[in-house]
This record gives structure tokens, C-alpha cells and sequence, in this order.
């Protein structure tokens, strides 16, 4: 049995903690994503893949279906 791939997410900012909920994209990472509460545009840390992986609480889809980067 297959767990269902999950495409919303909610992002919270690490600077002033705005969270938002964000469909993730399947055909594409998503490196850069600008905070709708403070502004600050967000990277992914050191070693994720995407800023998904980094600040919100459902990884990206790859990640979800077989532990793999979306972006090489």
C-alpha cells in the first residue's frame, strides 16, 4: 500500500513565523519563496532541496515518494 502524495503545505517563516499554506508543485522545485508576512525571501538550508523541505510542515512530493530530491 502506497501512501497518497500530499500537495499542500504550510511554510512558516523563520524569521517572523507567517505561516501560509502553499500547494507544492510537481514538475518543479520551488528554491525561492517570499514571505507574505515580513517579506524576506526564503532559501532552502544548507542540504534540503527546497524551501519546502527546509520551513514547512509536509516535504516536497519527490521527497515523499521515494526520499529524492526534486532538483540534482
Amino acid at each position: 500500500m502506497t501512501a497518497e502524495v500530499q500537495l499542500r503545505s504550510t511554510l512558516v517563516c523563520p524569521h517572523c513565523g507567517h505561516q501560509a499554506t502553499e500547494t507544492m508543485p510537481t514538475d518543479a522545485c520551488l528554491y525561492f519563496y517570499d514571505c507574505l508576512g515580513c517579506g524576506r525571501m526564503l532559501k532552502p538550508k544548507y542540504g534540503d532541496c527546497c524551501v519546502f523541505c527546509s520551513y514547512a510542515d509536509v516535504p516536497c512530493p519527490p521527497i515523499q515518494v521515494d526520499g529524492k530530491a526534486c532538483c540534482g
